[in-house]
C-alpha cells in the first residue's frame, strides 16, 4: 500500500469515530440543556480545540510522531467532529505569532463569510 494512501486511511479512519463522536455528543448535550440554544455544537467545539491545541502540542515537542496521528487524529477525528477546531489552531498560531491583524481578519473573514454563504444558500433553496 503506498504512503498516501495509508495516510487517506487513517483519515478515513479517525474522520468515521469524529463523525459517530459529534453525533452522540450533541445529542447528549441538547438532551440535557435542550434546544434554546445549540449547546451540543458549542460543547464539540469547544471539545475539539482543546483535543487538537494539545495534539499539535504533544507532536510540537516530539513526544508523539506526526505521522499517523495527525492524520487518525487531527484531521480524521478531530475534522469530523469539528472543523471549528482547526480554525481555532490557525488562529491562535497567528495571536502567538504576534500577527494580531491576520487574526483578526482570519476571525471576521471566517465568521462573516460563513454567515454569508449559508444564507445566500438559505436564499437560493427557498423555491
Amino acid at each position: 500500500m503506498s504512503h498516501t494512501l495509508s495516510i487517506y486511511l487513517f483519515i478515513a479512519s479517525g474522520g468515521a469515530v469524529g463523525a459517530c463522536l459529534r453525533f452522540f455528543c450533541t445529542g447528549l448535550v441538547d438532551s440535557w440543556f435542550g434546544k434554546a440554544l445549540p449547546f451540543g455544537t458549542l460543547a464539540v467545539n469547544i471539545i475539539g480545540s482543546f483535543l487538537l491545541a494539545v495534539l499539535y502540542g504533544f507532536i510540537e515537542r516530539g513526544e508523539i510522531a506526526e505521522q499517523p496521528y495527525r492524520a487518525l487524529i487531527g484531521v480524521g477525528m478531530l475534522g469530523a467532529l469539528t472543523t471549528f477546531s482547526t480554525f481555532t489552531i490557525e488562529t491562535l498560531t497567528l495571536l502567538e505569532n504576534g500577527l494580531w491583524i491576520k487574526a483578526l481578519a482570519n476571525i471576521l473573514l471566517n465568521v462573516c463569510a460563513c454567515l454569508l454563504a449559508a444564507w445566500l444558500a438559505v436564499e437560493l433553496t427557498k423555491g
